[in-house]
């Protein structure tokens, strides 16, 4: 099973990788193999055409190339909430959870968190163009096996840019750095209240996939499910996959970074989750019209979502 996400250098789409790592893949009976694809809405043409049989990303990138989710299921939740922050120079003079005083900024953001980002300055009542903030690349994160949170970090580092809206790991990495601050993690209550259920981390495959081969959808569900449970238990097991798949300076702050991120690490997609994706969605554009949450979700799939 090939499974691609737009960013590997991650803690929001770890488990994925994790289950790949620490061979619970392997254990369940599917040989999966977790590769990086980027920008997200790339990956998610890429699942439509069937190059790959399966993406962990956030769930409302699989409109980018399934309208209305139609041919495309969400199987397992990553984590929930949306899992971007939104950070700043250090030396910017701006409050944590202050959004009125970021004019005129360079705010780097990949696309499809962007969209979430301009929802979280719409639900704030900030127009980015009034404000004169330009959101968009960074430099070099696209670059072949690049990690967006990482490159944003360096970004920030050179001046390059005067924030960014990334993982909780790339965040981390420019807070301990000295180089940034977080002024929202709208998991954890900072900015709107809608913006912390905009989206969550999933992974998703097709209607076909599951038609055809059922068997090993559920197999990597299994994984994640006691990938998410053993991370749980020992946050430790993070390292073990950095140091195989991560650059040293992400490895330096990977169980710090799951470590905090534990309580997200939940598989089960919740019914109100998706309602309140689908109402971003709609509100973003990405959506014409309400869906149902079997839609959006395998209810085949979701008994495996507890053991």
């Amino acid at each position: 099973m090939r499974i691609a996400t737009p960013d590997l250098v991650t803690n929001s789409y770890f488990p994925a990788l994790a289950a790949e790592e620490l061979g619970f893949y392997k254990a369940e009976g599917v040989d999966a193999h977790v590769e990086l694809l980027a920008p997200a809405p790339r990956a998610m043409a890429a699942l439509r055409d069937g190059e790959v049989d399966a993406v962990a990303a956030a769930a409302h990138d699989t409109l980018f190339a399934f309208p209305e989710y139609k041919n495309a299921r969400q199987v397992v939740a990553l984590s929930q909430g949306t899992p971007w922050l939104l950070v700043l120079r250090s030396d910017i003079p701006v409050r944590r959870g202050d959004l009125t005083a970021m004019k005129g900024l360079r705010i780097g953001a990949s696309p499809g968190p962007d969209v979430a980002l301009l929802r979280l300055f719409a639900e704030a009542g900030i127009d980015p163009r009034i404000s004169r903030l330009r959101i968009g690349p960074i430099p070099r994160a696209d670059a072949p096996g690049a990690s967006f949170g990482l490159s944003a970090a360096e970004a920030l580092e050179a001046k390059e840019i005067d924030g960014f809206w990334a993982n909780a790991l790339g965040s981390e990495i420019a807070v301990e750095r000295g180089v940034g601050k977080v002024v929202v993690d709208v998991r954890r209550g900072d900015g709107p209240p809608l913006a912390k259920d905009f989206t969550f981390a999933s992974l998703a495959t097709t209607d076909a996939t599951i038609a055809s081969d059922a068997q090993s959808v559920a197999a990597a569900i299994r994984a994640i499910v006691k990938v998410q449970l053993a991370l749980r238990k020992n946050p430790s097991l993070a390292i073990e996959v950095a140091c195989r798949r991560f650059p040293r300076s992400a490895v330096d702050v990977i169980q710090q970074v799951v470590t905090s991120d534990l309580q997200f690490y939940d598989p089960v997609i919740h019914e109100d989750a998706v309602a309140s994706m689908n109402r971003f969605a709609q509100a973003a554009d990405l959506l014409g019209y309400d869906v149902s949450y079997s839609d959006v979700v395998s209810t085949f799939f979701r008994h495996l979502w507890t053991i």
